[in-house]
């Protein structure tokens, strides 16, 4: 759904009580029991695992000698962040369900619904002089509003704005003189001026992935080889081949910095999310975080246990944690050249040239594991080669060099705003 035209002023805030001068009125929420009653028992069916895995999470943090005791209290927390966010979604309504209301205030010029609990909630405001055709509508038995049952409305630029519930036609007429007397505006009958129906005001909404924008998500040329953050890319990619040339580092060395880069592209992921959702990052990313938190700790065992300690490792295979420590402490030089690459294309790409605009969290969540499972299956499979030949500084330099060379081919297609747009389209 793309909305049109005028745009009321939304934040967070307290539900505050009548000022002087200013009119307020509360409008509980009405209370389904049948729905409150299902809500609750789904809420209950979720909770109980989180409880169960929280008391396993808190046994495994509390002793652990070893990188398989870390990687299973890791794996644990994540999924249990991930789990948490449908319980904590459907407690909150359920709160609000059982407690919730709206609120409207008004005061000179300005017209405010506030929505939540009794002390917590959204507030929209509205300009009383723009509000058009306050209206008492009756919603049929099984409509979307139903629920509200008789209830107030009124038009604001191309947007119909409902509030309260179970109200009479006699409530109306009160609630207009009310405003009018509150505000010292009357709200006006009729269309809407020319000027209040320009312009889009919410361009994507993430329930709606469909939605379409006329705004072009990248603002410039698709980038080359020569772009800034391509180069960028490119010299970061270059520190483990200098580091395996000069420095020996050997192919363990070369698949925890990997393992680390998608990290690094994990946590520049929940910074696009935060640009893209704002306040919904609260909701959406930890359960990100938590899908992808337990798939980075079993990947990095895997990678710890098959190229750092080999398949014949014995006892010593499950990690000593200082030494897995000491392995990032040598390689913070790459780590750090990476990290401010992807930093420097957040920056220059994501925020400069605009390719927040079109995105939707969906996609934005799905993006990273493309890139990085195809990459380790690259670099798994030069590192196989490199362990059964012997592992040859030859071989371990194809290895980097077949990664940057999808790396780049990655980061030029991601930036591709042409072939962004066809991808989320459908289109050939």
């Amino acid at each position: 759904m793309i909305r049109k035209g005028l745009k009321p002023g939304f934040r967070i805030g307290l539900d505050r009580f009548a000022e002087q001068g200013v009119y307020r009125r509360a409008f509980p929420f009405r209370k389904s029991w049948v729905a409150i009653t299902i809500l609750l028992a789904m809420d209950v069916a979720f909770i109980l695992p989180a409880v169960f895995t929280f008391r396993q999470v808190i046994e495994s943090w509390a002793r652990f000698d070893s990188l398989f005791d870390l990687v299973i209290a890791l794996f644990l927390s994540a999924w249990l962040l991930g789990w948490s966010t449908a319980p904590i979604i459907m407690t909150s309504i359920l709160l609000l369900m059982l407690f919730g209301r709206e609120v409207i205030r008004v005061g000179p010029g300005a017209f405010e619904i506030f929505l939540g609990l009794p002390v917590l909630g959204v507030i929209a405001r509205y300009d009383v002089a723009k509000m058009r055709n306050l209206r008492l509508e009756k919603p049929a038995a099984r409509s979307r509003k139903s629920w509200r049952g008789p209830h107030f409305c009124f038009d604001y630029g191309a947007n119909r704005v409902a509030f309260g519930s179970s109200v009479s036609d006699g409530e109306l007429v009160e609630l207009g003189g009310r405003i009018q007397s509150a505000s010292g505006v009357t709200i006006r009958q009729g269309d809407a001026l020319p000027e209040e129906m320009a312009a889009n005001w919410d361009p994507v909404k993430d329930s709606d992935p469909s939605a379409r924008v006329d705004e072009e998500p990248v603002a410039g040329p698709a980038l080359t080889l020569a772009s800034p953050s391509t180069v960028t890319l490119i010299i970061a990619n270059l520190v483990p081949l200098a580091g395996t040339v000069f420095l020996g580092w050997n192919l363990s060395d070369v698949m925890v910095l990997y393992w680390a880069e998608s990290a690094v592209i994990g946590f520049f992921n929940v910074c696009k999310m935060a640009v893209i959702g704002r306040w919904g990052v609260l909701l959406t990313g930890p359960f990100f975080i938590g899908h992808f938190g337990g798939f980075m700790a079993v990947h990095f065992l895997f990678i710890y246990t098959l190229f750092v300690k080999g398949l014949e490792g014995g006892e010593s295979s499950a990690g000593n944690l200082d030494e897995v420590a000491q392995l990032f402490v040598n390689l913070w030089p790459a780590l750090l050249a990476l990290f401010l690459s992807h930093a420097f294309s957040f920056y220059r790409n994501f925020l400069g040239r605009n390719e927040y605009r079109g995105r939707t969290m969906r996609k934005q969540m799905s993006e990273p594991y493309s890139r990085i499972i195809f990459m380790h299956l690259v670099i798994i499979f030069g590192g196989g080669l490199s362990l059964f030949l012997g592992e040859p500084a030859p071989v371990l330099v194809i290895v980097i060099g077949l990664k940057i060379i999808f790396d780049v081919k990655a980061h030029l297609k991601e930036h591709d705003g042409r072939s962004r747009r066809k991808q989320e389209s459908g289109s050939p």
